[in-house]
């Protein structure tokens, strides 16, 4: 892997800084006490890269790489069933199949814009979305980890996170991965800002009530998450490119998409700025070696903050699974100390809940007949 001028090359690779539990540059790997200098300095790192202070040589454990990735294979397995059942939906629906297969709920959580402006209607009328509801369920859940555990669904439950997370890691085995000058880095992450602003001016603001109690009552939303289908099937040229880019991207700057472009990111970052989690760092122990920077996936410069409370932040833990120093970096909630995996067990908790609740309430499937459905979508696409 290529580094910026600025960071100084590490004894190993990102990708293995996430995975291997290897020794400091320089340190021999079986060194004992007796052989160690007697003026050892008081930063000279104590115990492996990526191993927790608390966990003794040889022993084993989950460590935040391990957890997330695992979360996010479960995930992704989740979601591919969950496509495959859409798919067969939407060819009934469509004519193409006379074998009914109920729509799955969580294809809406898709559908972010439409739920933006359902949130606007509950808080002005507290009326629920009739026609896509575990959409708006799972848009509130998710803003609300985001309140409570940072961008925690951008790093372990989002597929399009998971795959970019995969196209870099490919990168920096290719040798292609490359990190832009800071400069350069704030310029591209404030284009996500800026389709968020626009979505935003015109679901919050611009729209009246009335537009929008028509438009989530028009054809065009009753089969809204069936054109996000439609979109990805029927390809144009102009798409594919777009997306070509974006996967090339990925490959040379670490989840480019998810820092650079990703207008859902950016709205989840805004309210993570008000989480209570975030990892701390203690500079009296801290030497600036800037594995954690070379691990985080959106390249935060951990080394040089106190509390880590930028939006970019995902809240994996990898830059405490990286660091080589012994509690120089811990995970922290309202200044009280937690365990790593606090994130991760917070998403879960509040997805799950959120979904318990919808259901036991009636607000997780629509009351919508399907064979109405199926006529909207007959005039929506032909059949």
């Amino acid at each position: 892997m290529t580094h910026h001028p600025n960071i100084p090359s590490a004894s190993h690779s990102p990708a293995a800084s996430e995975s291997s539990h290897t020794t400091p540059a320089g340190t021999p790997a079986h060194s004992s006490p007796a052989t160690a200098p007697s003026h050892t300095p008081n930063h000279t790192p104590n115990h492996t890269v990526g191993q927790r202070a608390s966990q003794t040589p040889g022993q084993h454990s989950i460590t935040p790489t391990l957890l997330r990735r695992g979360i996010q294979a479960g995930f992704a397995v989740f979601l591919t069933w969950v496509g495959y059942n859409f798919y067969l939906y939407v060819q009934w629906a469509t004519g193409k199949s006379q074998t009914f297969t109920p729509k799955p709920p969580s294809v809406e959580g898709f559908l972010p814009i439409s739920e933006l402006m359902a949130a606007r209607r509950l808080i002005e009328t507290g009326q629920w979305d009739v026609v896509h509801p575990a959409g708006l369920t799972l848009f509130l859940a998710i803003a609300l980890m985001a309140l409570l555990f940072r961008k925690g669904f951008c790093g372990y439950i989002c597929p399009v996170g998971f795959v970019s997370n995969l196209l870099g890691r490919l990168g920096e085995r290719l040798g292609l991965n490359r990190t832009p000058p800071r400069k350069l880095e704030l310029a591209l992450q404030a284009i996500k800002y800026i389709p968020l602003a626009l979505l935003g001016y015109f679901s919050l603001f611009a729209m009246s009530l009335d537009e929008i109690e028509a438009f989530m009552g028009a054809p065009f939303n009753m089969v809204a998450d069936s054109s996000m289908l439609f979109f990805f099937f029927r390809t144009s040229t102009t798409t594919l490119i777009v997306f070509v880019v974006i996967v090339a991207a990925s490959l040379v700057v670490r989840n480019a998409w998810c820092r650079f472009l990703c207008p859902y990111g950016a709205f989840l970052g805004l309210f993570a700025l008000a989480s209570p989690v975030a990892v701390r760092r203690d500079a009296a122990t801290c030497t600036s070696c800037r594995r954690c920077q070379r691990v985080c996936p959106s390249a935060i410069a951990v080394h040089q903050k106190t509390r880590v409370n930028s939006p970019e932040c995902l809240g994996c833990t990898a830059c405490i699974e990286a660091c080589p120093q012994k509690d120089c970096l811990h995970l922290a909630a309202a200044g009280k100390r937690v365990p790593f995996w606090t994130v991760a067990a917070g998403c879960l908790v509040v997805l799950l809940g959120a979904y318990a609740w919808a259901v036991y309430t009636g607000h997780w499937t629509s009351e919508i007949p399907p064979a109405m459905l199926r006529r909207f979508h007959m005039i929506q696409f032909g059949g």
